[in-house]
C-alpha cells in the first residue's frame, strides 16, 4: 500500500501491472476501429454510415480497416488468453478474475444498499462484481467475435469444413453480439469508469495502474 498525498482514511494499491495498461490501451484502440468500421457496415441505410464509409474511402476500404483491426484483436485476445493461463497454472498467479460466491453477495448486498435496506455499498476484493461481469463479457463475446468473423472473413474456406448454414448464422450472431458488446461498454463501462458519481470525472487507475482504497 502507498498513503502519499491522500486524505486521512484512505489508501492506494497497485490495481494494474504496466503490461495491462498497454494492454488495455491497445484494446480501447482496437475496439473503437473495429466499431467504427464495423457498425456503419450493419447500419449501411444511415447517412452518418455512408459519411463514415464515404470519408474512409469507400466499402472495400472499410472492410479491409476492419479486417486488419480484427486480425490485431484476435492476437490480442490470444495472448491474454495463454498469459493468464500460463500465470495461473505454472506460475500461481492469484485468478483474482473468478467469479466467486462473494460476487454474488455482494450484487445482492448492493441492491439492498440501493433500496436503503443496507448502511453501506459492500466492500469488494482487487474487482468487484462489475468489473468481473464485464471482463467475462467482453472476453467470452469477443471470442464469439473471433470465430464469427473468421467465417465471414473467409466463407469459402468455412463451407469446406462447416455446413453452409453456418455463414448466414455467423452474419447475425456477429453483427448482433458487436452491437451487444458496443452498448454494454459504451452505456455501462464508460459509465462506471468516467461518469459514476463515485469515480467522476474519471477513474485513472486503468492508465496509472493505482487504486485509492477507503481504510475501515
Amino acid at each position: 500500500m502507498e498513503s502519499g498525498n491522500l486524505s486521512a482514511g484512505e489508501e492506494r494499491f497497485r490495481k494494474f501491472s504496466v503490461y495491462r495498461i498497454v494492454e488495455h490501451l491497445a484494446l480501447i484502440a482496437c475496439f473503437t476501429v473495429l466499431a467504427m468500421t464495423g457498425l456503419p457496415q450493419k447500419f449501411y441505410s444511415l447517412g452518418i454510415s455512408q459519411l463514415i464509409i464515404t470519408s474512409l474511402g469507400g466499402i472495400d476500404s472499410v472492410r479491409s480497416i476492419h479486417h486488419v483491426a480484427a486480425a490485431i484483436f484476435t492476437v490480442l485476445a490470444l495472448q491474454h488468453i495463454i498469459t493468464a493461463f500460463i500465470g495461473v497454472v505454472f506460475l500461481q498467479w492469484e485468478p483474482s478474475m473468478l467469479i466467486a460466491v462473494k460476487d454474488i453477495h455482494d450484487a445482492l448486498h448492493n441492491v439492498k444498499y440501493c433500496l436503503g435496506m443496507a448502511g453501506r455499498p459492500a466492500m469488494s476484493g482487487r474487482y468487484n462484481y462489475k468489473e468481473k461481469f464485464v471482463y467475462w463479457f467482453i472476453l467470452l463475446g469477443g471470442v464469439q467475435m473471433i470465430a464469427t468473423g473468421f467465417i465471414l472473413w473467409f466463407p469459402v474456406i468455412a463451407a469446406n469444413y462447416l455446413p453452409g448454414q453456418f455463414i448466414p448464422v455467423s452474419k447475425v450472431i456477429h453483427t448482433n453480439d458487436a452491437m451487444l458488446i458496443f452498448l454494454l461498454t459504451a452505456i455501462w463501462h464508460i459509465y462506471d469508469s468516467i461518469f459514476n458519481p463515485e469515480v467522476f470525472p474519471l477513474d485513472k487507475s486503468i492508465f496509472t495502474g493505482m487504486k485509492k482504497t477507503t481504510r475501515t
